[in-house]
C-alpha cells in the first residue's frame, strides 16, 4: 500500500529532480521511494560481505591442475 507524505525540499533540487526523472522515465516519487529503499537497507552487509571468508580459495597450481584435467581426451592425451 502506497502512502502519501508532505516533504519540504529546496526548490532548485525540486527542478534537478523532476528533470532527471523526465530524462529517465520515472516519476520523483520513484527516485524518492528507491533512494529510500536503499538507505535503510544499507545496514545490512552485502552479498560479498556475507559471505566473506566461508569458502576456501583454490591455490593457482590447482587450479593450473583442475584445468589441464578437463582439456585431456578420455584416452589422456591433450586436447587441441
Amino acid at each position: 500500500m502506497k502512502t502519501r507524505i508532505n516533504l519540504t525540499i529546496d526548490e532548485e533540487l525540486v527542478s534537478l529532480s523532476k528533470e532527471y526523472a523526465s530524462r529517465h522515465g520515472r516519476s520523483v516519487s520513484e527516485l524518492v521511494e528507491t533512494l529510500l529503499r536503499e538507505l535503510v537497507t544499507s545496514d545490512q552487509p552485502a552479498f560479498s560481505e556475507k559471505w566473506r571468508g566461508r569458502f576456501k580459495s583454490m591455490e593457482k597450481d590447482s587450479l593450473d591442475s583442475l584445468f589441464r584435467q578437463e582439456t585431456k581426451g578420455d584416452d589422456g592425451e591433450q586436447m587441441s
